[in-house]
């Protein structure tokens, strides 16, 4: 099963004509659509939209969440209450779509499986590429090939720099 339909299966809850509302309005904004989940059920639910692109401000966002708002409100098949949030994808993301993937080939990653591979479920790593199918993975100097139907999580890593105390000069080399 080609992993865009295993991304469909997990967002079943999350009709195809939303996603195409949504992505044709921030297309027409020119950013993308990154990201789109329904979480949680009833009046609580809640309807997240990554929103990605060039830099995309806090500022940016609410304007573009009160327009995305407008529209569901007269063009979308949504039942029910549900809060609208919208957000960038940030610098440690979910991996969920294999063009999440791609674009993070070269970075490190966190992946955990349902099963183990090579005896292991959770590994730690640099993505080394990606298909249709599955990533491999550079873990400790070994090339691992995970699929995505093994995938129960997967993020970015990234590692925050330690600044000097204030006051305090750098170290020398």
């Amino acid at each position: 099963m080609p992993a865009f339909f295993v991304w469909r299966k997990r967002l079943s809850d999350v009709p195809t004509s939303l996603e195409e509302l949504i992505g044709n309005y921030l297309g027409a904004e020119r950013l993308e659509l990154d990201d789109l989940e329904m979480l949680g059920q009833g009046g609580g639910r809640i309807l997240r939209v990554v929103v990605g692109g060039s830099e995309v401000g806090v500022d940016h966002l609410a304007e573009l969440s009160r327009g995305l708002s407008r529209l569901l409100d007269h063009e979308s098949d949504l039942d029910g209450s549900y809060t609208l949030e919208m957000t960038s994808p940030g610098l440690e993301r979910k991996l969920r779509r294999p063009a999440h993937y791609s674009k993070s080939i070269g970075g490190e990653v966190a992946v955990r499986t349902g099963t183990e591979v090579e005896g292991e479920r959770r590994h730690e790593g640099i993505l080394v590429e990606s298909d249709d199918d599955g990533l491999v993975m550079d873990v400790e100097g070994e090339n691992r090939r995970i699929e995505f139907d093994q995938v129960k999580s997967a993020r970015t890593i990234y590692h925050w720099e330690k600044a000097p105390k204030p006051g305090k000069k750098a170290a020398r080399s």
